[in-house]
């Protein structure tokens, strides 16, 4: 693999829920973005994910039953309470070692970008990841990657994320018959088996995107004075808009998933098709919309109303 622009891109501010904030291409203050993995989870089927969640809080707490002592003396009912049984309940699930795959796959993504500048891994890099970065580098060797971790908004959907690569590729597509050009691309450090829509959704979404350049509006997030002030600062229209740009020709059909399990010294890739995914963005969009419905359920009303005289 080649590499063009790898250089990655600072942390968007964010509010107390995560959220991008973003100053609006129409200009105003910042507001809030739903992130793109937020906002494609709602019609993801989270029942795997939720008994794994439910395993590892039984296994944290059989290995700490210190842990269940606190447990017996908070009130689920009670609102501080329950947020404190929360926390409780991802520290079981820390002991289980829920997180390690992810701390893990973050490592691998840092490890990556060194392959694709082609520098030697950091001094102590185990032999397990030299094997795993030994098959990435042999299944990439096809592209020239143009740019890492770009943050991208999509107004249409009011969402804010960054994808992993933009990956220029030329040969066969899933057909057998020739295309090239730039590629929405995005490493998988864990199982493609379950989330094959999600995927298609997430790279649909990025692929539709705009750059967004959020250094024209720096702020430094730690400074809670000078936070606040930025939050209430009104941008005009025009500097707002130099600070978006369009994604240069990338593909809005096909998006390319790099499947690299961790430790498993295997990596694959994927054709993910990306009409299908932005289809389900747009019925993303409907089902979050439907949420705020309101008037689904209404209060009883006995006895008998008078009708008025015509």
């Amino acid at each position: 693999m080649k590499f063009i622009d790898l250089t990655p891109e600072l942390t968007v501010p964010r509010d107390g829920w995560d959220r991008p904030l973003v100053v609006p291409k129409h200009g105003g203050k910042p507001v809030a973005l739903t992130r793109t993995t937020t906002f494609i989870d709602c019609i993801e089927d989270k029942s795997a994910l939720s008994d794994w969640k439910a395993r590892n809080t039984l296994i944290g707490a059989s290995k700490r039953p210190d842990l269940l002592d606190v447990v017996r003396q908070l009130d689920p009912e009670n609102p501080d309470e329950k947020r404190r049984l929360n926390q409780l309940a991802e520290q079981a699930q820390d002991i289980a070692g829920a997180n390690v795959k992810r701390e893990k796959g973050t490592h691998l993504h840092t490890l990556s970008e060194y392959v694709d500048r082609g520098e030697p891994l950091p001094a102590g890099t185990s032999e397990r990841d030299r094997r795993d970065m030994a098959a990435y580098l042999m299944e990439t060797v096809d592209f020239t990657v143009r740019g890492v971790e770009k943050f991208v908004v999509v107004p249409e959907l009011r969402t804010g994320g960054t994808f992993d690569r933009t990956l220029e590729y030329a040969g066969p597509d899933p057909d057998g018959n020739h295309i090239e050009g730039l590629f929405i691309g995005d490493l998988k450090t864990g199982s493609v088996q379950y989330s094959k829509l999600k995927m298609a959704m997430q790279l649909a979404v990025y692929s539709r995107g705009e750059f967004y350049d959020y250094t024209r509006f720096p702020v430094d997030p730690a400074d809670r004075k000078a936070f606040a002030a930025w939050k209430k600062r009104e941008v005009p229209a025009e500097e707002a808009a130099q600070a978006y740009a369009p994604l240069p020709g990338v593909s809005q059909k096909w998006g390319i998933i790099i499947n690299l399990p961790a430790g498993s010294g295997e990596c694959t890739l994927h054709w993910v098709d990306l009409e299908i995914g932005w289809a389900a963005a747009r019925l993303a969009l409907e089902v979050r919309a439907a949420r705020s419905m309101k008037g689904a359920m209404r209060p009883w009303v006995r006895g008998v109303t008078e009708t008025k005289a015509a």
